[in-house]
């Protein structure tokens, strides 16, 4: 019972830091993402998530708020705001 309870404390103390945290290790940010390290470091190779090297090299760090803004960056529009954009641009007169 009692290494039941160490690892729900270990869980939540876990979840705590890198909720407040700003900077995240590699497996915080993937953690945080729901991806898979391999994946991640597919990402980082490829320079497609924005992300810091330490001064050595060796270690990748990613700011909480850059990943955000990255998972956000590719928007898909609902049905509603696509019929919006073709009424107003029919409305409009359509290409010249």
């Amino acid at each position: 019972m009692k290494e039941n309870t160490k690892e729900v404390a270990d869980y939540i103390a876990a979840n705590i830091i890198s909720t407040t945290k700003t900077v995240l290790t590699s497996e915080e940010a993937a953690r945080y993402m729901g991806i898979s390290m391999s994946y991640l470091y597919k990402l980082t190779m490829g320079r497609k998530v924005p992300h810091y090297k330490s001064p050595t090299g060796k270690m990748c760090y990613f700011n909480r708020s850059e990943l955000e803004e990255w998972m956000q960056s590719n928007r898909v529009s609902t049905d509603d705001e696509v019929g919006q954009k073709a009424q107003e641009y029919c409305m409009k007169g359509g290409v010249k």
